[in-house]
């Protein structure tokens, strides 16, 4: 049964207990030849400020996951090509929410203009992979996280 709709997720009740529909989504750790790292802080309502985060987006209906990875990385960053992998698939919140977040890898990828959509205020910042390391510590947005350790495993 529903319970709430809204814009960007609704809310349904499933053997009594509330379920926030979200859908899939896409997070990428995105490196240039130059062997830096593209992040994106942006303002977080849900954190009462803005994260420093890997480029992420919502797949739309009918859009397949990496599609969604690409078309998000070239409209926040304005980088594009590459080589491509999806390390993982993880939940979001799975406690109360059914959000699945595809990591994807896209290495090699060479920079652009980028196009955010009119309501995102994003600042790009770039880190060398070196430095990655350091900065586990202060990453606070999980799909962030995993994704940089999931890397960090993989590299």
């Amino acid at each position: 049964m529903k319970a709430y709709e809204g814009k960007h997720i609704d809310v349904v009740i499933e053997d009594g207990k509330e379920v926030v529909v979200h859908g899939p989504a896409v997070a990428i750790v995105a490196i240039d030849n130059d062997d830096t790292m593209t992040f994106v802080r942006q303002q977080r309502p849900g954190a009462h400020g803005k994260l420093l985060e890997i480029p992420a987006g919502n797949v739309d209906d009918g859009e397949e996951p990496l599609a969604t990875a690409q078309r998000e990385l070239r409209e926040e960053t304005g980088l594009r090509g590459g080589e491509w992998v999806e390390v993982a698939r993880v939940y979001s919140s799975p406690g109360f929410c059914d959000e699945r977040v595809h990591l994807f890898l896209a290495r090699g990828v060479t920079h652009g203009e980028a196009s955010p959509e009119g309501s995102e205020d994003i600042e790009l910042v770039r880190i060398p992979v070196s430095e990655i390391e350091t900065l586990i510590a202060e990453v606070e947005d999980a799909k962030t996280l995993a994704a940089l350790l999931l890397y960090l495993r993989l590299r």
